[in-house]
């Protein structure tokens, strides 16, 4: 099956509407703490010119389910993806409030998923597997152990998607499906000239290398 691209943290209308063009299938802006976080407004105007060719994402940490759900609702984002740790009753209650796709964080600190991962897989949508870096939710440029995850995540029998974040480069993105064989891989910092600021350069060759294993078709 293909993997799909996520290119995340967006801040320019410009660089999200670049990422639409190579074929991405999500587009994302951060509302959470975080040195690419946008406000709604400029969501907005990020998020305008990409809605017909990719599917948008809005990433949230501490805020509340309402919150959430207004927000989501005015940009008529597609994913809402949560990350500070959220509980499978807080991915219940944001789908009572959105009729998308609710993805959740798992956040890894060593070489095992943590407890709360398999009630989110049996709830969510899809699950982000991301490094845990302690005071960030997320964009650090840190990876987690790939091939012991894999082995975990082989005994799964839930339907929720994967989705590979956290450290993900040009450079070792074909790697990390390799072992992993993720849904979707979601790359930020790893395609950055500056936070917030996307090299287009590093988005092809981040699309190329995954294209190149067979995974999306040829333009």
């Amino acid at each position: 099956m293909a993997v799909e691209i996520k290119f995340c943290g967006m801040t320019r209308a410009a660089d999200a509407d670049y990422a639409a063009s190579l074929g991405a299938a999500y587009v994302g802006v951060i509302f959470a703490k975080s040195p690419r976080r946008v406000d709604p407004a400029a969501a907005a105007a990020v998020l305008a010119g990409v809605r017909e060719r990719a599917s948008t994402v809005g990433v949230f940490g501490d805020a509340t389910v309402e919150t959430i759900g207004t927000v989501a609702s005015d940009l008529r984002l597609d994913v809402v993806q949560l990350h500070g740790d959220p509980s499978p009753d807080v991915v219940d209650s944001m789908r009572r409030r959105f009729s998308g796709a609710v993805w959740a964080a798992v956040r890894i600190d060593g070489s095992a998923l943590p407890d709360t991962a398999a009630g989110l897989l049996a709830v969510a949508d899809a699950v982000v597997l991301d490094a845990r870096v302690a005071g960030q939710l997320g964009g650090t440029g840190h990876s987690f152990d790939w091939n012991a995850i894999a082995r975990t995540l082989e005994r799964r029998s839930d339907d929720a998607r994967v989705v590979l974040a956290g450290g993900l480069s040009p450079e070792n993105v074909a790697r990390a499906v390799r072992i992993i064989s993720p849904d979707v891989v979601d790359v930020s910092s790893g395609v950055e000239s500056a936070p917030g600021i996307k090299d287009h350069a590093r988005m092809r060759a981040f699309r190329d290398a995954v294209r190149r294993r067979g995974d999306m078709p040829s333009e």
